[in-house]
């Protein structure tokens, strides 16, 4: 299925070429890499799917260390009730990293001697197509707090608290065993003048052991609000050094925005030497952390913003219907069974964001928008033809094979602030054999 629709999108850019088109987007190569959250040694990872007011919100736990230790402390707008809370598969965030990780694709160049065979020629190259110190115990009361709900779903034994001071908050919190830093009040007390609830999980360990469970697996709160944000700022507490952050909004409008940080689109759609096909995550890794620096470390960047109908290249299969519901994904007709994909109206933005103690003070505040413009981080790699040349038009076509690799090669210096030296030391230039001056004189 996966090389039908490649081959069908490459017959739709012969008609484009053909018949003069204008195509948004057509790109038509091979698929060969991702970078996907497996890049990132401290990456977090969160689904929001929201529509009007009613959001979805489906939180990853890549926590390391004794699960006894475990504890989640998230500041919501609403006091959830037992329903409104569910626990997910870890296979659903891999999914969708996967359908929007930057990419690596690569196109092969035709014999230049034999043009005439170009469209023929690509589309059948389309074929073979992520301890505290002891204190007395106060009572909850006098510590400002108050227990709105207590229910266990799955592994996990949840609160939701609501309190009048973050000292009290902070108190409450370790002496009932919950493992947080000491001096969390000062990030705690912003969301309690907020009037927030917080939702606070730990692991049952019974339930934990008795399922055979490896890891704790993801959870998804549902509830209505105005407020469309994430905070992040209890997630500094721990940190040691950047945090990295992947966030996949799904709307059925378009392309959801930051409305407190700039969103910088990652560069994108750049030819890079063949070598990187075997360090692409290097490359990756790399160029991020050069464009994050060069940012101030103080912005926000697109990785991905496309239809889930589609995709062009396709890293991974777009979701499909059940795959979407398990997403958080709530306004889909379930009796619209004509796109197996999830159909027009579920549009995917992928956010990454690297912070620190130092950096973004704020949470992370969004607003949805009608903009459905496809952008993706995509790096080309373009094989030269490796055949024999049995015209002139073969000679002038290595001389630009390698004036294109020597461009590679500086491009690929600017992404990433690799040593020009190193990176040509790496590239097999082509042979360019001279044009003798008579060879332009009749022809």
């Amino acid at each position: 299925m996966k090389t039908i629709r490649i081959l069908l999108s490459c017959i739709l850019t012969g008609a484009i070429l053909i018949f003069g088109i204008k195509p948004a987007l057509a790109f038509c190569g091979f698929y060969v890499a991702k970078a996907d959250s497996s890049l990132y040694n401290q990456a977090s990872q969160v689904i929001i799917a929201r529509d009007e007011q009613r959001t979805v919100l489906t939180m990853s736990n890549d926590y390391q260390g004794e699960v006894k230790d475990f504890a989640m402390v998230v500041p919501v707008p609403v006091v959830l009730k037992e329903e409104q809370v569910h626990i997910g598969e870890s296979k659903i965030l891999e999914r969708l990293d996967g359908f929007s990780a930057p990419r690596l694709v690569e196109y092969f160049d035709e014999d230049p001697c034999q043009p005439q065979y170009m469209m023929e020629d690509r589309a059948r190259q389309s074929v073979a197509l992520p301890q505290s110190a002891p204190m007395a115990k106060k009572a909850e009361a006098e510590l400002g707090v108050t227990i709105e709900e207590q229910f266990s779903v799955g592994e996990y034994d949840i609160l939701i608290l609501s309190a009048k001071e973050s000292d009290g908050l902070e108190t409450w919190l370790i002496q009932n065993d919950y493992k947080i830093p000491q001096g969390a009040k000062e990030l705690l007390q912003p969301y309690i003048k907020q009037n927030l609830k917080f939702f606070v999980a730990k692991v049952n360990l019974e339930e934990f052991d008795t399922n055979g469970f490896e890891k704790l697996r993801p959870i998804s709160i549902a509830f209505e609000s105005p407020k469309f944000m994430l905070p992040i700022r209890l997630g500094m507490m721990n940190a040691n050094g950047d945090q990295d952050l992947l966030v996949y909004l799904l709307s059925p409008k378009g392309k959801v925005e930051l409305t407190n940080y700039r969103t910088v689109k990652m560069p994108s759609d750049r030819d890079i030497p063949q070598f990187i096909k075997e360090d692409f995550k290097d490359f990756y890794t790399a160029m991020f952390q050069k464009t994050y620096e060069e940012e101030n470390k103080q912005v926000a960047f697109l990785e991905y913003a496309w239809d889930m109908g589609s995709c062009d290249p396709c890293s991974a299969e777009p979701l499909n219907q059940e795959e979407l519901k398990q997403a958080g994904v709530f306004w889909l007709d379930s009796n619209n069974f004509n796109n197996r994909w999830g159909g027009s109206n579920v549009f995917i933005t992928r956010l990454h964001v690297r912070y620190s103690r130092d950096k973004f003070p704020e949470d992370l505040k969004f607003q949805s928008t009608s903009d459905r413009n496809l952008f993706q981080g995509r790096y080309v790699i373009r094989h030269p033809y490796e055949g024999e040349f049995s015209c002139k038009a073969g000679k002038e076509y290595k001389k630009s094979v390698l004036d294109r690799q020597e461009s590679e090669a500086k491009i690929l210096a600017n992404l990433t602030g690799w040593k020009l030296k190193d990176i040509r030391d790496r590239i097999n230039f082509v042979e360019a054999e001279p044009i003798q001056w008579w060879e332009n004189l009749w022809n």
